[in-house]
């Protein structure tokens, strides 16, 4: 018996092996290739006139140009910036709807399906919805307030706007993780404080938040990954402008790569994107691993 497990496992590991095996070629082809064309372009120039694999090899040249271009670095620091401002705010709503939508109240259940819909709504689609009612002449935005303030329009309130249209469509998704969290915690502790006289507010900043970091950081991680790389609401929204106060990393690198066609650049302005968002995810993780030795 023992020697036919013995022989089992190898097959096991075998078969295991042979069933992943198609997937991570697919992936590979699928994300692989294409990330390392992009590294390779970025230390090359391309202009239209040639192919692909035409242009010559410029080494830092790239970077080097980057960090020395003022809108590189006015959209990285935007970018920062804004995604600082987006995710506290929808950790702070998001931590708030939890919170509210674990109580026993009338008609939670409903408002908890409702609140799920601005997730669930395509980037593209929901950005296309705010437009129309932001509009200066004819949306119900301006209607309902009494006034004809070009919000998409001033450079002064594109970026808030922009800011307040991602913030109401990925909140929910931090109240539904916060949400699963609090209904897995453990009533112990809470009693334990009730007993020991603690009320409503020291209870929750002293057992409850605790409890709830985990959850708290994994949700910082994902929406900061995806904050900080923000494009479909904005590009629909305002497309950078006005006066580039909405020009945003992603939206700085489209632009040079498809409508300056300096694709060596955009290349480059990309993966400075991605090593900027690996050193936050790995600030990120060294937290997380950290609280979760303690």
């Amino acid at each position: 018996m023992s020697g036919r497990n013995a022989t089992a496992m190898p097959l096991d590991r075998l078969f295991t092996t042979f069933a992943v095996l198609p997937t991570c070629v697919v992936m590979l082809g699928v994300f692989g290739i294409p990330l390392m064309f992009s590294l390779y372009m970025s230390f090359h120039g391309w202009s239209m006139e040639q192919g692909m694999l035409g242009g010559g090899f410029v080494g830092w040249e790239n970077y080097t140009d980057l960090l020395s271009d003022d809108r590189f670095t006015g959209s990285m620091l935007l970018s920062l910036g804004y995604t600082a401002a987006t995710v506290t705010a929808e950790l702070l709503l998001g931590l708030g709807v939890a919170l509210v939508l674990n109580l026993d109240l009338p008609l939670v259940k409903m408002f908890r399906t409702v609140m799920v819909v601005p997730m669930m709504m395509t980037p593209i689609v929901a950005a296309l919805c705010w437009k129309l009612l932001l509009d200066p002449i004819h949306g119900v935005i301006n209607l309902l307030l009494g006034t004809h303030v070009v919000w998409l329009g001033e450079p002064t309130t594109a970026l808030a706007t922009v800011a307040g249209v991602n913030v109401w469509q990925n909140s929910p998704y931090v109240a539904v993780l916060l949400l699963a969290g609090l209904r897995s915690l453990p009533r112990e502790p809470l009693e334990a404080a009730a007993i020991d006289g603690a009320g409503p507010w020291q209870s929750f900043w002293h057992v409850v938040l605790p409890m709830l970091r985990p959850y708290l950081l994994v949700a910082l991680l994902l929406r900061t990954i995806f904050e900080f790389r923000a494009f479909e609401n904005v590009y629909i929204l305002t497309g950078g402008g006005p006066a580039d106060s909405t020009m945003l990393i992603s939206i700085f690198t489209y632009t040079v790569s498809f409508f300056s066609f300096d694709l060596g650049l955009g290349a480059a302005s990309s993966w400075m994107t991605l090593v900027v968002s690996m050193l936050m995810c790995a600030g990120f993780i060294a937290v997380i691993r950290q609280r979760g030795t303690q």
